[in-house]
């Protein structure tokens, strides 16, 4: 089984290639040499994943695909903080670059910087937080349309409950993983390594809810 992961990230590749595991080959844009960068303007992380895969897919579906990619997967995921009312959520990438509209992602040290002063003068006691991962997954059907292929679009989601740190810790990981304790860890997602943040992670959550439906299903051209 071929899929290609819609995101530039290689840090979400390389985590979706550890937690895919065997039986799938997992191509990136990079590999593919094309550029597509869809809007993600949904409200939520699923709308989001599935504008990329879909996007990705209906792409693939009308030029013709040379990759032999059987589907699309495509993940949002981003932190929500309780005391912040889920903030920054879907908006986790782009959390500094709100404040003045700046096009595009942030840095992962501003975004940090930005959340710890969020958080400055509240009981740490109430720091509590959890990352949300939400994979599409959207078969490439030659001759189909986006809307149909929306229809047949599948969701997986994963979550991992924990808490905000009042200090950065960890060199591993990338975004917020220096500042998030899982549940269960006095050491952050940076610091745990990657073989125990994947297992622990909601991408590890969500990519082992696609894995326990067993075999895809090939697209039917």
């Amino acid at each position: 089984m071929t899929l290609l992961v819609a995101t530039g990230n290689a840090h979400k590749v390389g985590e979706i290639r550890a937690g895919l595991g065997l039986g799938f080959a997992v191509l990136s844009q990079r590999d593919l040499g094309i550029a597509l960068e869809p809007v993600e303007d949904g409200t939520t992380f699923a709308a989001n994943a599935a504008i990329k895969s879909v996007s990705w897919a209906a792409h693939l579906s009308a030029v013709g695909d040379v990759f032999g990619i059987d589907y699309v997967l495509a993940d949002d995921s981003g932190l929500e903080v309780d005391v912040l009312g889920g903030a920054p959520g879907v908006h986790s990438a782009r959390f500094a670059a709100l404040d003045d509209s700046r096009p595009g992602n942030s840095a992962d040290a501003e975004n940090n910087a930005k959340l710890l002063r969020l958080l400055a003068g509240v009981d740490p006691a109430d720091w509590t937080a959890r990352f949300r991962c939400v994979l599409a997954l959207t078969p490439v059907l030659a001759g189909v349309g986006a809307s149909d292929l929306r229809a047949r679009t599948r969701w997986f989601e994963g979550t991992c409950e924990g808490r905000i740190r009042p200090q950065a810790a960890g060199a591993g990981g990338f975004g917020y993983d220096p500042l998030f304790v899982p549940v269960g860890e006095s050491r952050s997602f940076a610091e745990l390594g990657e073989v125990i943040k994947n297992r622990l992670s909601h991408r590890g959550q969500a990519l082992a809810a696609l894995r326990a439906q067993g075999n895809l299903p090939m697209p039917l051209f």
